[in-house]
């Protein structure tokens, strides 16, 4: 397989998409309640997520397809090539204009990835990697920062879909920010990501992610010369919900 037509034909697929996105107007009976508090899908969201499965299985016919919109537990992206993708992250900023939203395409092998593509079209950049070949924003190449946890900015998510992980993710939050110099929350765990690989902030994390939401940017923070793994440095799986984080290389995980 030659990774880098590869990714070129998924960067065109995905920029396809982001015009989408940007173009999405009139919202009004579009939006529709899933599970769990404030966790919405939209009629773009499964524009999208039809248009990547129907283009990127043209590409690679025997890969698998795990999309948000999907049953995790019904797809098995163990053995071979499978398609991880979350055709919105930050659905609920799409919804209000926010403009803090992007499209994550991985393409695994064997359960983990090995190529990954976040485009964020509302600022025009699309961030990728290829496993072993580093990370690269808008084709230029890009390293998480050499800067200390007291040094740090710190993004984290709220697991909002989660009610029970509610004061669990303040306080942890609260101890990292302790220790650092500020925080931010984007509502997108995808760009969160993508922004640690870029050296804009030190450390990420939420303790409940699904893998279309971390595949791809974890590849590429890692790519970046970065770390990934749960609140506790265990390796990140690809085939259930769990704890993201992702550092620089110089933010040691706290004790906590």
């Amino acid at each position: 397989m030659q990774e880098e037509i590869l990714l070129q034909q998924i960067t065109e697929i995905v920029h396809e998409c982001g015009t989408i996105l940007m173009g999405a107007e009139d919202m009004r009976g579009k939006i529709h309640q899933k599970e769990g508090r404030g966790n919405f899908v939209t009629d773009y969201d499964s524009r999208i997520q039809k248009i990547l499965k129907e283009h990127l299985l043209e590409l690679v016919p025997e890969a698998a397809f795990l999309g948000e919109e999907d049953q995790m537990d019904s797809t098995d992206i163990s053995g071979g090539y499978a398609f991880i993708v979350d055709p919105i992250d930050g659905t609920a900023n799409f919804t209000r204009g926010f403009n803090a939203s992007c499209i994550s395409v991985a393409l695994a092998l064997d359960g983990y990835p090995i190529l990954g593509v976040v485009c964020n079209p509302y600022q025009q950049e699309t961030f990728h990697a290829i496993k072993g070949k580093g990370a690269y924003l808008n084709h230029e190449r890009i390293h998480t920062s050499d800067r200390t946890l007291s040094e740090g900015l710190i993004l984290f998510g709220t697991a909002p879909y989660q009610a029970e992980l509610t004061r669990k993710s303040f306080e942890t939050a609260y101890r990292y920010m302790a220790s650092a110099q500020d925080l931010r929350r984007s509502g997108s765990a995808a760009l969160d990501l993508c922004t640690v690989a870029c050296g804009r902030a030190e450390f990420f994390f939420e303790l409940s992610l699904c893998p279309w939401d971390y595949a791809a940017g974890a590849l590429i923070v890692e790519e970046a010369g970065g770390k990934t793994g749960d609140l506790q440095g265990n390796p990140l799986t690809y085939d259930r919900k769990q704890t993201v984080t992702a550092r620089a290389p110089k933010v040691a995980l706290l004790d906590l």
